[in-house]
């Protein structure tokens, strides 16, 4: 059974202005966390981990992308509105060694909400979603500014947590993310140039 992913209420006052957005605003969203996280939100989701085969986006991308949209904005996503979930781009990192070459442990996706097409530096909302279970909620406690009772979670839901509620500021997040995204825009388009 899926569980929820929840995203507590914004702890300053007035609350940022990206939690929650506007849905009239665009904003490029990236949502990363721990895999062992994400396979409880959607569980028996596959990942491809071989660069040459991988497609772009995997369905896990398109699957954490409507899930967080949902949660982000209260509802699915509506292309009648002109709400078009564009994933453009995704990331898979090691948190530890991997025991295998082709494993991940850490997986994220960023996808654009009314974003126009040609925009190269967009706003960002920084999203990391949280794995309570193996440290009883230790890591959230030392990282966010949120109050969490890890017995809340277990078996119920996931945590996420936008950057203005983490003690981390995200001073670089938006030249960051914009930048990754960027990276894949060119990459994508010198692989179709050269037929592959």
């Amino acid at each position: 059974m899926a569980l929820e992913l929840y995203i507590p209420p914004c702890v300053d006052e007035p609350p940022h202005p990206n939690h929650p957005p506007s849905p009239e605003r665009p904003l490029r969203i990236h949502i990363q966390g721990p895999l062992v996280s994400i396979q409880k939100l959607l569980p028996g989701v596959q990942f491809c981990y071989d660069d040459w085969e991988k497609p772009f986006p995997q369905a896990a991308g398109l699957q954490l992308a409507e899930l967080a949209f949902r949660t982000i904005y209260g509802r699915p996503a509506d292309a009648e509105m002109g709400e078009n979930l564009t994933v453009c781009d995704e990331d898979s990192a090691w948190i530890r060694e991997p025991e295998l070459r082709m494993e991940i442990d850490y997986y994220g996706v960023t996808f654009d909400h009314r974003v126009p097409e040609n925009e190269a530096d967009p706003e960002v909302l920084a999203v990391n979603i949280i794995e309570m279970e193996e440290d009883g909620g230790k890591y959230a406690r030392q990282h966010f500014r949120v109050e969490v009772d890890p017995k809340e979670y277990l078996g119920n839901k996931v945590l996420a947590v936008p950057r203005c509620c983490q003690k981390k500021r995200g001073t670089t997040d938006r030249a960051r993310i914009n930048s990754d995204v960027e990276w894949r825009v060119r990459r994508t388009t010198k692989q179709a140039l050269l037929g592959g």
